[in-house]
């Protein structure tokens, strides 16, 4: 397994410590980053009350995981610490066993296990934690240096990015990629 859990917690300090309003921490990482984007892994709601079953994407639509290794291959170029990332997974995905001896990390309204791997090795997420079959991305990524924070909770259609803008810049004009500029502080578009 290329992802290694990490038993220290304080790699994370950071985003417990961010003072950030509860939603945006888990929905966008800590305040203070340059720009805010939202990858969105399917459109977003075209009427008020639909439901995420109803929105409209092709059968070949890329699932989630690959949307979200393709956005953090985008932001490698933007940290110095690419060979140390790290990888949170949210306790409540049933398909993606964590240690036993996991020591939780406590975030508003969630808990996660710590992994620490490189960025590259995102390609092989599915392997690692899904035994090969498509499974979540992480619920949070960051490298060492703290330069962008990557969040895909379990509830929105869509994984929050904070950066700097150049980096988002560079997420929007990626032509593969849905990405949109965002302000974590206004509500965001979601499914019923």
């Amino acid at each position: 397994m290329r992802f290694s859990f990490f038993p220290d917690p304080t790699p994370a300090d950071w985003l417990v410590r961010s003072g950030a309003p509860d939603r945006q921490l888990i929905t966008f990482g800590p305040a203070g980053f340059e720009a805010y984007a939202r990858l969105r892994y399917i459109p977003d709601p075209a009427r008020p009350g639909q439901e995420e079953a109803d929105a409209d994407v092709p059968d070949d639509h890329p699932s989630d995981i690959a949307q979200a290794r393709r956005a953090l291959h985008r932001l490698a170029p933007f940290t110095a610490t690419a060979d140390e990332c790290y990888f949170c997974v949210w306790e409540g995905y049933s398909d993606i066993p964590l240690p036993p001896e996991a020591r939780l990390i406590d975030l508003p309204h969630r808990r996660f296990a710590l992994f620490r791997s490189r960025l590259r090795d995102i390609d092989h997420w599915e392997t690692d934690f899904g035994g090969g079959q498509p499974i979540a991305p992480p619920a949070l990524v960051w490298p060492a240096d703290q330069r962008w924070c990557f969040t895909s909770d379990v509830d929105p259609h869509w994984a929050g990015i904070g950066a700097e803008r150049a980096a988002v810049d560079a997420l929007i004009a990626d032509p593969r990629l849905d990405v949109v500029a965002a302000d974590p502080a206004e509500n965001q578009p979601r499914y019923y």
